[in-house]
């Protein structure tokens, strides 16, 4: 299949590409390099360099290409500055995402894999958290997520668009050759990694008063190659209809857990500090993987924490500075 990513120079754009390609698909990379980075694109992988602000660069990408069918990952994707920028996630993510789908309808590409968030559930009912939980969008960015997931809806009955819609939690580890790499940096597991790697003096705990075992959050931590391969499985199985699945691997690690299984697997004390709490973190967030489980057979294939912090400290160790900025 020849498959158009979005944003494939990015965190997870960039390995589901990876994933793609070991899977013998063709795949194009359209990504605006605002976030991502050139040395991140997978050298088999076509990249173009473009903005899904400009629909004539669209329209171009899928005349020359012509894919099968499109994931989409490029968006502004920080919860707190979509608090202080609502424009930025309720115009510009929800703006170029129609311009991407009016272009794909257009151009005769039907298939379209949404990556969503589980930002939608800011206060969950249930724990954990699957699929007919009630919506209720913790920021304007789990908004911008939502108003796409809504269109698409009605994409599917008016112009028989197949979708999926994949809300998964949080994305973490790295492949051999690709990890994470953000600036700034908002990430639990980068940011203890590189309080190992002696980049910063310590970390910051929002909190250890939650109504957890041990006092920090809990959440439900999902590695990069595992939501790679639920993006593949989903891709296979549009042919038989749209569908929505929750990602995560079922149970939560709270922060506490995470930074001392971060020290046995570093052999670095990583000094931390407790400081306020940040407004709106839920106390628990853990999702429920059995729809997809049961429907497609994902199994994730690293759902230790130790795992998942050994595959990411591998890479930031071999990658002290992330990529290189001139690539």
């Amino acid at each position: 299949m020849n498959v158009l990513v979005t944003g494939g120079a990015g965190y997870i754009g960039s390995i589901v590409v990876e994933q793609l390609i070991k899977a013998g698909d063709d795949v194009v990379v359209f990504d605006n390099l605002y976030q991502g980075h050139r040395a991140a694109v997978h050298p088999k992988a076509v990249f173009v360099q473009g903005d899904l602000a400009d629909r004539a660069a669209i329209d171009a990408t899928l005349a020359a290409h012509r894919p099968d069918a499109i994931m989409h990952f490029a968006s502004y994707t920080l919860v707190g500055e979509s608090m202080l920028h609502p424009f930025m996630y309720l115009g510009d993510n929800v703006t170029n995402g129609l311009n991407l789908l009016r272009s794909a309808l257009e151009h005769g590409v039907k298939k379209f894999i949404l990556s969503s968030t589980a930002n939608l559930f800011d206060k969950p009912e249930r724990m954990p958290i699957d699929e007919n939980e009630r919506i209720i969008p913790g920021s304007p960015y789990g908004e911008s997520k939502n108003i796409l997931e809504r269109i698409l809806f009605w994409l599917d009955r008016t112009q028989g668009m197949r979708y999926a819609c994949l809300r998964y939690f949080n994305a973490c580890g790295a492949s051999e050759e690709r990890g994470e790499h953000h600036d700034p940096e908002t990430h639990i597991i980068p940011l203890v990694l590189q309080v190992a790697l002696g980049q910063r003096a310590d970390f910051a705990i929002f909190g250890d008063d939650y109504p957890t075992p041990d006092g920090t959050c809990v959440r439900d931590y999902i590695h990069v190659i595992d939501l790679a391969q639920a993006h593949i499985l989903a891709l296979r199985a549009l042919d038989e209809g749209s569908r929505t699945y929750n990602l995560g691997n079922g149970r939560g690690f709270s922060v506490k857990e995470v930074i001392d299984m971060a020290r046995e697997v570093t052999g670095h004390p990583i000094p931390t500090r407790v400081v306020a709490r940040r407004p709106g973190d839920p106390a628990v967030l853990v999702a429920s993987s059995e729809k997809i489980r049961r429907e497609l057979g994902w199994e994730p294939k690293y759902p230790e924490l130790r795992t998942i912090l050994e595959t990411a400290w591998a890479w930031h160790v071999s990658h002290p500075h992330g990529y290189p900025a001139d690539a």
